[in-house]
Order: structure tokens, then sequence, then C-alpha cells
């Protein structure tokens, strides 16, 4: 084997280079699945990266996997040519290095699969359960914006003449009309462009983005689908880290690499921190204010039960897959939840146009009739 010092200097110098590839879940599952199998097989590590490039059609992967090959035959780890490559997550890279110091490779490299399609699975039930609100809402906005753009101006025309009295209402949407008749042609595409790079500050970048994950945790229906899926998360992903022999602390800090929410971040950071000086789950839970909005009393007691009968794995995986399930269930009923809301957002809106429109045509035919 390399030099550690060596080992350690290639991996910061390649950091700023393959880290910044974006490797698509499909990749991810690719590689993960197929190495696990090729392994099992007992082809030889290299040999079967070699067998991956050629096989697979995504030229981002064929770069890592080549990358990958020359590390592993340079003498370097499967584990460091993979933190090289940049591939996979913390969770996986920390089962991989467990995999190969205990001689369990092939088992924690499934386990590895199976957690990342879980990941990306957790992740597309927020996704699935954005679609509808945010269709519903777009489709309403860009009707308003048809009405406001080619029919107000022209009832603002004929109340002119007419001499009309609008009330205000009708005043503010008359002249909103008419901006849009002027500078509609620069000013949607500027405010669908500021709209882009609002969602892109609260949801994408990582400085930020903990304040849109905030507002999604308020929101009615999506705010309990996303706390559903962190603890199933916290029980399924802890819960394997646990059984593939990590210890407790380092499979908690991974957890919250793992996790999305900046407030789960934060509590699952305490809980590595607290257990690591010598505290139990029962003692840091109950020391953390706000642990039971995060992990509900119930499942904290089944935690609490686990870790004195030593069946911590099993209870937490028991946890993730009973979360799962309630997950499951909010996806499927989240329009039933939600659609009271958009009712409301929708008729408000119908309402002011409807409002803004036929009151001074009312005032219009009461003035033809006197």
């Amino acid at each position: 084997m390399k030099n550690p010092d060596r080992s350690a200097d290639r991996t910061t110098q390649k950091q700023g280079t393959l880290h910044r590839t974006h490797f698509a879940y499909k990749d991810r599952e690719y590689f993960s699945q197929n190495l696990a199998l090729l392994l099992k097989s007992a082809v030889p590590v290299g040999d079967a990266l070699a067998s991956l490039s050629v096989s697979t059609n995504s030229k981002s992967l064929q770069r890592a996997l080549a990358g990958m090959y020359a590390d592993v035959e340079a003498g370097y780890s499967l584990a460091n040519a993979m933190e090289h490559a940049g591939l996979v997550s913390s969770q996986t890279l920390a089962l991989i290095r467990l995999g190969e110091d205990s001689g369990h490779l092939v088992e924690n490299l499934q386990l590895a699969a199976q957690q990342e399609e879980k990941r990306h699975i957790f992740a597309s039930k927020v996704r699935s359960a954005l679609i509808y609100p945010l269709f519903v809402i777009g489709l309403t906005a860009v009707v308003g914006l048809g009405v406001a753009w080619f029919l107000l101006p022209r009832l603002a025309g004929t109340f002119t003449q007419l001499h009309v009295k609008l009330p205000l209402i009708s005043r503010v949407l008359m002249g909103f009309g008419i901006f849009l008749k002027a500078h509609g042609i620069v000013a949607v595409p500027l405010a669908v462009l500021g709209l882009l790079i609002v969602v892109y500050v609260l949801f994408f970048a990582k400085p930020t983005k903990h304040i849109g994950s905030r507002l999604l945790f308020t929101f009615p229906g999506i705010g309990r689908l996303m706390r559903e899926i962190e603890i199933a998360q916290f029980g399924y992903l802890l819960g394997t880290l646990l059984d593939a022999g990590l210890p407790v602390t380092k499979a908690v800090r991974l957890l919250a690499g793992a996790s999305t929410a900046a407030r789960y971040q934060r509590f699952y950071a305490y809980l590595a921190d607290s257990l690591d000086d010598g505290f139990t789950f029962k003692d840091s839970l109950k020391r953390y204010k706000k642990s039971g909005k995060l992990i509900p009393p119930p499942v904290q007691q089944m935690v609490i039960a686990g870790e004195n009968s030593g069946a911590l794995p099993d209870v937490l995986q028991t946890i993730g897959r009973t979360y799962e399930q309630k997950a499951d269930s909010t996806t499927a009923n989240l329009e039933v939840i939600l659609e009271p809301i958009l009712l409301v957002v929708v008729g408000a809106g119908v309402m002011i146009v409807a409002v803004a429109v036929i009151v001074p045509i009312y005032s219009l035919v009461g003035g033809l009739g006197r």
C-alpha cells in the first residue's frame, strides 16, 4: 500500500477537480449494484472497474471509473479510490472502508446500494409531493397573467371612454394590465428570472437553502411528509450503519451529512457530540429541548428501549419501515390535504379579478338605467 501521507496529499489535490463532477442517481446505482455483483463473483477489483467502464454509456462515470482503476492499480484501497472520484456519499465510503477492514466488502457494498436507493426514494417522495401544488399555482398564475395582459387593458379603455368611476381594486388591476401591455415583453421575463433566482437561493444554494427547508416544514401537508421522511431516514440509515458495525457516534455524524434539513443536521450533530461524551440516547434526547418536535416521544421510547435491550439496530430499522409506510400514506393523501388550501388561493384570485371587473360593470349599467 502507498504511504498514507502521500495518499492524503493526493486526496487533497484531487478534491478540487473530481469532486465538482455531478453524478446522476442512475450512475451511482449502476456502479454500486454492478460492482457488488462482480466482486461477489470473485472478479478482481481492477477488472471489475474496467468492465464497468466499458459497459456504461455515461461519460462522467467512465472518467470516474478510469481514475478509480488507475488508483487501484497504483496500490490505493477501493475506498480511497472512490473518495478521489467523488462518486459516492460519505455513508457509502464509511461502509466500504469498514467492509475492507472486516472482510465484508461485498455485503457492505450491497448495503450501501440499498442505502442509496432508500435516500433516492425519500427525496423522490418530497419532489412528487410538490408537483401538484406547484402545477395548480403555476397554472393559476399563467391564466391570471393572460387575463391581466390582454383583457384588462381593453376594459380599462372602455371604462375610461365611458367616464366610469372605478373602485380602488379595479384601478390597481387595470393599472397592472396597462403596465403589462406597455412593458410586459420585458417585465415578465425579468420577473420569471427573478423568481428562479429566489427559488435557487432558497432551495439549492448551500449557504441559504436551510431557509427554504424551514419554509417547507411550515407548509401544511408538505411539512408533515418531510418530518415522516426524516424519521424514516433516521431509523433506516442509522439502523443499517449500526448493523454493519460502525460506532454509534460515527454513524450519527454520517446521518447528519445525509439529512437535508438544517434543524435535523443540528440535532444529529448535538446527538453525536453527546454520545461521544458518554451520555446515553435517553439522556441525550432529554437534554435537547426540541427533540420531541423532531423525533416523536413514542419513537424516542423505542430508541431508548432498543438501547437498553441491545437491539438498537433492529429497533431503528423497524422505525424506518414504519415511517416509510406513513410517508407513503401521506403522499397518497396529500392532494386531499392540500386541496382546501389551493381552493382558497385560486378562489381568492378569481374573486379579486371578478370584483375588479364586475363592480364597474354594475356601475355602468346603473348609470345607463338612470
